[in-house]
């Protein structure tokens, strides 16, 4: 049953990404980085018409896939960062107009993405969308890891301060227009001193992207299967309910060309 939570605060964190604050939830700092599913109210929709729909009731709420970027139990409250795309998508829109009292509906969480620290080189990457669980996952590191981090973001503007480890270097990469492809991760990748092993990756963004990512490390790098994670989470030109119909189609055809089958 999804929680109904309140919207405690709203602020762009950067030109181009708005932290929204909500309330009651208990959720360990350790959930910092893990996916949930949030249900979006309609603009002016009242809390009680609101909880009557996430109850089941009428017509489902819209649902988004998002990053617990930040949980705080002892205030009872966590942060959820949304990609400020204006109002032509339902996550954004509801980000924007969001006020002190709004409600909200939330399912999960899953599991944080990186949580085994066994490896002597941590790779990341991410776009805009992923930087939630980029930063908490540099956050979470051993004080004593080595590492790069390669971050898109849309404009200078939007690089923000991350508590990664001193031996993790974060990189940031401008790509002014998400719409269209960029190869400057893989480039940034391909052009880098190889590091030392045992590598763990975590890989995440546009699908077109994760995938050129995914074939390197896993391919061209040799980072064991095990030890990798790369996932599309939105897709240029696909809306996330097409998107996720195609990506398990496409992770399965990049498995079996990693393992030879094709």
């Amino acid at each position: 049953m999804p929680e109904l939570l309140t919207v405690t605060h709203r602020r762009h964190v950067t030109p181009n990404m708005i932290r929204v604050t909500l309330s009651g939830i208990d959720l360990p700092p350790a959930t910092a980085g893990a996916h949930c599913k949030v249900m979006l109210p309609e603009p002016g929709e009242s809390r009680g018409a609101f909880a009557t729909r996430l109850g089941g009731e009428g017509p489902a709420p819209v649902r988004r896939t998002y990053t617990v970027r930040h949980a705080r139990p002892e205030t009872g409250e966590i942060d959820i960062d949304f990609v400020d795309h204006g109002d032509t998508g339902p996550a954004s829109a509801f980000a924007r107009r969001a006020a002190p009292g709004d409600p909200m509906g939330f399912a999960g969480p899953g599991a944080p993405k990186l949580v085994d620290f066994d490896a002597a080189f941590y790779l990341i990457a991410a776009d805009m969308s992923a930087l939630p669980v980029a930063a908490a996952a540099l956050e979470a590191l051993p004080r004593d890891a080595c590492g790069l981090a390669f971050l898109e973001v849309t404009t200078e503007g939007d690089r923000q301060e991350i508590d990664a480890p001193d031996g993790v270097e974060i990189r940031w990469l401008i790509h002014p227009d998400p719409h269209v492809p960029s190869p400057a991760q893989e480039n940034a990748i391909r052009a880098m001193v190889p590091p030392a092993r045992p590598i763990r990756t975590m890989i995440a963004g546009e699908t077109g992207t994760v995938r050129a990512l995914r074939l390197l490390t896993r391919g061209e790098m040799g980072v064991d299967r095990r030890m990798s994670y790369a996932s599309g989470y939105w897709r240029i030109g696909m809306a996330e309910d097409a998107h996720q119909q195609v990506k398990r189609a496409e992770s399965e055809a990049d498995e079996a060309k990693l393992a030879g089958a094709v």
